[in-house]
């Protein structure tokens, strides 16, 4: 759904993650203390985690990232995400 330009309109697009896979993620953050993703978005599947999509890790990184739960830092196409102290209380 696109809005036309100049109406003032945002749009929201949510993406919904299934439970198994936030699992997962969510696991291998708490025990690795970091996350590592290659910056594409259409990879079928993340680097460690391989039955979870690329773009799942992305965007849930990126939601504990706004709370403040994971620092994020890019580098030579991958992007970094280190869990912060709060992060370990809310994991």
């Amino acid at each position: 759904v696109e809005a036309p330009l100049g109406c003032g309109f945002v749009l929201l697009v949510i993406m919904l993650i299934p439970k198994s896979n936030r699992v997962k993620i969510y696991s291998h953050l708490f025990q690795e203390g970091v996350m590592v993703a290659a910056d594409d978005a259409q990879a079928f599947s993340h680097l460690e985690l391989k039955d979870v999509p690329n773009l799942q890790v992305m965007k849930l990184m990126q939601s504990l990232t706004s709370r403040g739960y994971v620092r994020r830092t890019y580098t030579w196409k991958h992007h970094y995400w280190f869990l912060t102290n709060e992060g370990i209380t809310y994991l």
